[in-house]
């Protein structure tokens, strides 16, 4: 835990340092420029590095490294790589809260409402919620070019040509995945009914694989892993132990999203059921529901919901069982990943630091 916490320090650090560089390259741009930048710092200066930390841990799977005490050193690219992570990750959360309509992140406004708030504070010309959104997605793009700079920086010093190709593919796939899955997320919001159930499984297990399941755990180890030169079976190994912790991650994150605590999640209760969100949570607590009762449950989601509805759609779905259900599948998934540490080529001391990891990521602990 200690050394969760120091590295997380310097994450933030490198975070900070890369911040102020890049606020002195756009000096010229002159005070006007200063609250996209000022956006910038505050949303990056939050969250636990929870993908940077699986980078670095891809890389220790590997190659020894003392990443405390060699940052500039071959500590250095690795760094580069799992700061660009936390960049494109503050760039995803920034154009998912647009999509989703969101108003509020990890407790304070999301970046859009910052920037329509800020316009009705100055009383400019326009529309403040145009102006809102405009900034954001701007602020969300400029933290993707400088993650891709990053990640261009990592590559270059990296270990071998061919260490550096591998892992700008990894990077180049990730963002991918996460964009399209991110479409079929919203595609699927925009559906008027349900699938049959096992179809519309399907449909949800792929959204939270690609959407975000992959992108939270697997890529930032294959990034690591690739840049401190990984052979084909230590990157399978990672992958076995990478989706399963993913996609426990994001089960726990489709319960906290329906049952969260606001205070500890920054999201209103019931959240993902204002937003319609169909996820293997909702779907598996549709399958067992009276029809009656499905038709209201159904009719129900994605609504403008009073603190009362949100209450029921509690309810039904803890009493259909599927909350019981996610939490054996949580459960698999991380049986599932420790297991495949046990004959795993990687590193012993990132294996046992990668099942110390596992529980914790799935209970949102990180």
């Amino acid at each position: 835990m200690q050394e969760t916490t120091r590295l997380a320090g310097l994450i933030q650090e490198r975070i900070g340092d890369i911040l102020e560089q890049h606020r002195n390259e756009l000096a010229a741009l002159g005070a006007d420029a200063a609250p996209l930048l000022d956006e910038a710092k505050r949303f990056l200066m939050g969250g636990k590095r929870f993908r940077a930390q699986f980078a670095i841990l891809g890389y220790r799977s590997v190659r020894e490294l003392d990443i405390i005490d060699d940052v500039h050193g071959p500590a250095a690219p690795v760094l580069d790589a799992a700061c660009a992570l936390e960049f494109f990750h503050a760039a995803a959360l920034i154009h998912d809260d647009i999509i989703d309509r969101s108003d509020t992140r990890r407790g304070r406004p999301s970046v859009h409402r910052v920037f329509a708030e800020l316009h009705g504070g100055h009383r400019w010309a326009g529309d403040p919620e145009h102006f809102g959104i405009a900034g954001a997605i701007l602020l969300g793009d400029l933290l993707q070019s400088w993650a891709d700079e990053l990640m261009q920086r990592a590559c270059a010093a990296a270990i071998s040509p061919g260490a550096a190709q591998a892992a700008r593919a990894h990077f180049n796939r990730m963002r991918s995945e996460v964009a399209v899955g991110q479409y079929l997320d919203v595609l699927e919001e925009q559906q008027i009914a349900f699938a049959a159930h096992d179809e519309q499984l399907e449909r949800s297990t792929r959204v939270l694989v690609y959407k975000s399941a992959k992108y939270s755990v697997e890529a930032p180890l294959l990034i690591g892993a690739a840049l401190a030169g990984a052979d084909e079976e230590q990157e399978q190994a990672l992958r076995d132990y990478g989706l399963p912790i993913g996609v426990a991650f994001q089960l726990r994150d489709d319960l906290l999203g329906v049952f969260g605590d606001a205070s500890i999640t920054g999201k209103p209760a019931g959240d993902d059921l204002v937003e319609g969100k169909r996820t293997v949570l909702v779907t598996l607590a549709r399958e067992n529901l009276p029809g009656t009762q499905r038709r209201i449950f159904d009719d129900l989601l994605g609504n403008d919901l009073e603190p009362e509805q949100v209450a029921i759609l509690q309810r039904t779905i803890r009493e259909s069982g599927a909350v019981d259900r996610v939490e054996q599948m949580i459960a698999r998934n991380v049986e599932r990943a420790i297991s495949s540490l046990e004959h795993s080529p990687t590193r012993r001391d990132a294996s046992e630091a990668l099942t110390r990891l596992a529980d914790r990521a799935a209970r949102r602990e990180f």
